[in-house]
């Protein structure tokens, strides 16, 4: 079974190419490098042992789109071609509002031309908004997003919804991404951000290299179990295994079906922090300062219908993410460069 992987060269769709192959699956990488690298495609190859399909093209380009399709024939589509920093966003509102949508409708647009009928969709838990219940369930209401990038993911989900009642055949699963985090075991793929990183867990491996001098902890005065702000970091190849898990589910499924992908464990950035020092024996020398406007206490998951439905779960630890993603760092210093 090909898959489609739009977007497929950037960090968690490098991740769900090597899990799809190895679960059988046949995946199509199409990217055009925006915010990923062809390098982690090779290094895809290394470490699945065999070459991987995959074209340089953009992916609103439905020229480009129609002709990668009639060569191979996918029998689904995981769109992953969104731009993602929720800071970028708010700078860039237009340029997000384009990009995340447009590769949405395209992607819908040419699946509807070749009757391709499945599509997952990486969707965010920003959709719950400021106004989120803890711990977040899927039936809980979404919108009051706090930044473009949160409104996109919810556009999207409306856009698949509106699509699903009119395309009787159309197969869609929405997963709601919470803190993807860490790397592959083997060092060779991980997060690679352009500049200063926006995650925290890249920004923790950048300070433990000595590549940014100390990490800012936004707030200490939360009602938290530290003060400091929780969130629910999920492994990015438990991720990825979510990604394959969703497929399987869609086969026999039509409609729009939405599941949380999380831990269902929420850990503050200070407990983060000493997992890192206690998983690799490196010191985070870190700074408290002001909350950032719009955060969050503590958000995380209740993945309960994944595992129901799905027979997913998050397996990896907090000190599995740190391990992993000091051991990319460490390997590739200048990310994929």
């Amino acid at each position: 079974m090909k898959v489609l992987l739009a977007g497929g060269a950037g960090y968690i769709g490098s991740h769900t190419a090597v899990e799809l192959s190895k679960a059988g699956y046949d995946p199509v990488i199409v990217d055009n490098y925006s915010n990923s690298s062809p390098i982690a495609i090779s290094r895809c190859e290394e470490i699945l042992g065999k070459s991987l399909t995959f074209y340089e093209a953009d992916v609103t380009d439905k020229e480009a789109l129609r002709a990668i399709f009639t060569k191979e024939q996918p029998d689904a589509v995981i769109h992953f071609a969104g731009f993602k920093s929720v800071d970028e966003s708010v700078r860039m509102p237009l340029l997000y509002y384009r990009n995340n949508i447009d590769t949405t409708l395209s992607l819908l647009e040419v699946m509807r031309e070749y009757d391709v009928s499945s599509f997952i969709f990486s969707s965010s838990a920003t959709v719950y908004g400021e106004n989120a219940q803890i711990p977040c369930v899927e039936t809980d209401p979404t919108g009051g997003c706090t930044n473009p990038y949160g409104w996109t993911k919810l556009m999207n989900e409306e856009i698949l919804k509106d699509a699903a009642l009119a395309i009787t055949n159309l197969r869609v699963v929405l997963l709601r991404y919470f803190n993807p985090a860490g790397a592959h075991e083997s060092g060779l793929i991980g997060e690679d951000p352009k500049g200063i990183p926006n995650n925290l867990m890249p920004y923790v491996t950048q300070v433990a290299s000595g590549k940014l001098p100390f990490l800012k902890v936004f707030g200490n005065d939360y009602p938290t179990v530290d003060g400091s702000g929780v969130r629910d970091f999920i492994h990015v190849v438990d991720l990825a295994k979510g990604h394959v898990a969703a497929l399987e589910y869609a086969k026999n499924h039509t409609g729009v079906e939405i599941f949380n992908l999380g831990t269902g464990r929420g850990v503050s950035v200070l407990e983060l922090v000493n997992a890192f020092v206690d998983s690799t024996g490196v010191d985070i020398p870190y700074e408290i300062v002001d909350r950032r406007p719009g955060d969050l206490a503590e958000v995380w998951a209740n993945p309960s219908k994944a595992k129901e439905l799905m027979n997913w779960q998050a397996t990896k630890t907090i000190g599995d993410i740190c391990a992993d993603a000091w051991r990319w760092q460490s390997n590739n210093p200048q990310g994929y460069e």
